[in-house]
């Protein structure tokens, strides 16, 4: 969470790179649309291959999301960009908490959750302050590089975190 920040500066950047005000709210449309179709899909894919590479395809949606905006200056590459936007909520949003929930004792497990959205809910605060006054004090873009190198870091430390094996049921 510290390293994302609310959909609206995107919409705000859009509106910046361009897009009229009235065309904004069918970006949102987007994104929301692919994010509502995609997430079920992203669930059975994480059933069958894992969470880590789904999550993975996430924060790597997240990286291709603010290097669009960044680099593909073009309406085509504004409206790409909230698609991968709406790739890595559909992504993120049942596949992390599913892997908090399993990597949670069975006991604490609600707890676990609870704790967790509350820890992704104080960062969203001050993840989204800060990138208001990166846009305001430096440049509309650099909350967009500060993400960026974020995730980068994020694709890193995935590396360190363990999946609980499944057992597996062989029938003879």
């Amino acid at each position: 969470s510290i390293g994302s920040f609310s959909y609206s500066f995107l919409l705000l950047y859009a509106k910046e790179a361009g897009f009229q005000a009235a065309a904004v709210p069918l970006l949102y449309l987007i994104f929301t649309l692919v994010a509502a179709l995609c997430s079920l899909p992203f669930g059975k894919l994480s059933d069958r291959i894992g969470r880590k590479p789904v999550l993975f395809f996430s924060f790597l949606s997240w990286g291709l999301t603010c290097a669009g905006f960044l680099y593909l200056e073009t309406s085509a590459g504004i409206i790409l960009s909230f698609i991968f936007f709406g790739l890595h909520k559909a992504a993120l949003e049942p596949v992390q908490k599913t892997l908090v929930s399993e990597l949670a004792p069975s006991e604490i497990r609600a707890s676990a959750l609870g704790g967790f959205q509350m820890i992704v809910g104080l960062c969203a605060f001050p993840s989204s302050l800060f990138a208001g006054l990166l846009w305001e004090h430096i440049q509309p873009e650099a909350p967009l590089y500060c993400s960026l190198f974020l995730t980068i870091i994020t694709l890193g430390l995935l590396f360190l975190v363990k999946e609980k094996r499944k057992a597996v049921k062989i029938s003879s």
